[in-house]
């Protein structure tokens, strides 16, 4: 079975082939994937995983490189958790306490970018809002 870890505090300049050659000194690599921003994709994210077939391989390449420098940096080397097994996320883009019910980017009853009953950019019915009923931008009476 492979084991899959998370590489992270990895440069910009770091790429896919620069992350598998440190690695590979650990054991055989059967993927190096660093992820990139996604409006600059030719910038890294600052951090990647790396997968390799058995689990000492792994354990290898975490006491081999975890807290030493790649590419002008230091980085950290710890199994990857599936992602059922990360803590949620709270606040931002639609999730978390400020996401859900009650507004953010997704929406909620509460507003946010995406709409719900108390305005916010994409709808809602109680002003301030892109398009609700009571004012904002897009349409309704304003007080």
């Amino acid at each position: 079975m492979s084991v899959k870890l998370y590489v992270g505090g990895l440069a910009w300049a770091t790429n896919d082939q620069s992350l598998e050659a440190a690695f590979a000194q650990a054991g055989n690599v059967l993927s190096a994937r660093v992820v990139m921003e996604r409006d600059r994709p030719d910038r890294s994210r600052g951090f990647g995983f790396v997968e390799f077939e058995s689990q000492e391989e792994a354990d290898r390449a975490i006491s081999m490189l975890d807290g030493k420098e790649l590419d002008g940096r230091t980085i950290q080397v710890n199994v990857a958790k599936e992602p059922s097994e990360r803590p949620a996320r709270t606040g931002g883009f639609g999730g978390g306490n400020r996401g859900g019910s009650r507004g953010g980017f997704g929406g909620g009853s509460r507003g946010g970018f995406g709409g719900g009953s108390r305005g916010g950019f994409g709808g809602g019915s109680r002003g301030g809002s892109f398009g609700g009923n009571r004012g904002g931008f897009g349409g309704g009476s304003n007080y």
